[in-house]
């Protein structure tokens, strides 16, 4: 299995994400579901380089909860 550069797969899979204006993204956690040559499914994750295993961890605990429960942003609720 060989290493690939995927933004480019990830531009033609159509994904986007909401920035603010100046916003400066740091670090990218992914998770691709692939189907294999023999038609099998699997799962491939891939991070940015100079992600941690604690920021990486935070990350994804922060995703499982807002995918379970919602985003509010605290700020806009006021």
């Amino acid at each position: 299995m060989a290493e690939n550069q995927i933004g480019q797969l990830l531009d033609s899979l159509g994904v986007t994400a909401e920035l603010d204006e100046g916003d400066m993204p740091v670090d990218a956690h992914v998770l691709l579901r692939v189907v294999k040559a023999d038609g099998t499914t699997s799962l491939v994750k891939a991070v940015s380089e100079s992600l941690d295993w604690i920021t990486l961890l935070g990350m994804l605990t922060a995703a499982l909860k807002i995918e379970n429960d919602g985003y509010v942003n605290a700020r806009e609720d006021d």
